[in-house]
């Protein structure tokens, strides 16, 4: 079968001319390696679609309820962190975009978040220096310089060693996880999600499968795939508590033992115990 070329372009560039031959062409539905490898391209390509709007519904719920209340603060600063020297890694790296662009509009949806966090909490100085500081921090980890020698060869520069950020992005993997943690911890605590979003929240928990998935099938890197892992067992919990506290505001109001919240005896009044025993 052969498909126009406005579609056989795509095609190939996604799955590669091989798999388009084997699978397009020829029609060879047997061909399991190259379908593993169409469904993990086509799973990468969706992941990336999906972080450009995973975060927005957050974004609306915090516009209109012009509250963050139930989202971590601390937990938005360390993923995009992570973010940032993920994202900073990928382009020194040189990788396809689609193995990496969810990063980069995550982190900047992350940023978006973050500012309207620290704006409805009254701290707009706060937040410009920490905005700040995340552009400052990828310009300086992703930025490199060419310079042409005599002889024609390409030297490149970086402030930052290809050595040290190769460090730091291995150190996203701890960075990541511990980025869950606050916001478990302020669920729990406050027997709610808040303004948390659901549909953030699962779409979490589906990327991170689907990112497991296509690991296993495109990259053989055990560091990668524990980072996943573990990133998918920490998005569940988070999933479980948003299916848990589903219908929960926040914790009723303790009071005292016997009586109501309006401060009234839950034993009634001795004219009310009096009406009670008439009607027996």
């Amino acid at each position: 079968m052969q498909l126009p070329y406005i579609l056989k372009t795509p095609a190939v560039a996604i799955i590669g001319e091989s798999c388009y031959s084997s699978l397009i062409e020829n029609l060879d539905y047997r061909d399991v390696p190259c379908i593993k490898y169409a469904i993990s391209k086509g799973l990468g390509l969706g992941i990336v679609a999906g972080g450009a709007i995973v975060k927005v519904p957050q974004i609306i719920k915090i516009v209109q309820a012009r509250s963050a209340k139930g989202v971590s603060v601390s937990s938005y600063m360390l993923e995009t962190l992570a973010c940032v020297i993920s994202l900073a890694y990928n382009v020194r790296q040189n990788n396809p975009i689609s193995t990496y662009g969810e990063t980069f509009f995550v982190t900047i949806q992350n940023m978006i978040i973050l500012g309207l966090m620290l704006h409805y909490s009254g701290k707009n100085t706060s937040a410009f220096v920490i905005l700040s500081s995340f552009l400052f921090m990828g310009n300086l980890l992703g930025r490199t310089s060419q310079f042409t020698q005599a002889d024609g060869s390409i030297i490149t520069t970086a402030l930052v060693s290809q050595g040290a950020l190769a460090f730091l992005q291995a150190a996203t993997i701890p960075i990541n996880l511990f980025s869950k943690v606050p916001q478990i911890i302020e669920n729990y605590q406050n027997g709610s999600t808040g303004q948390l979003s659901a549909f953030t929240v699962f779409n979490y928990f589906a990327g991170s499968l689907a990112r497991v998935y296509t690991t296993l099938t495109e990259v053989d890197d055990i560091i990668i795939l524990s980072g996943f892992l573990l990133s998918t067992l920490f998005n569940c919990i988070l999933a479980l508590q948003m299916a848990l506290y589903w219908n929960s505001s926040s914790h009723p109001s303790k009071t005292k033992l016997g009586e109501k919240s309006d401060g009234s005896s839950l034993g009634g009044s001795s004219e009310t115990k009096k009406r009670v025993k008439k009607l027996d």
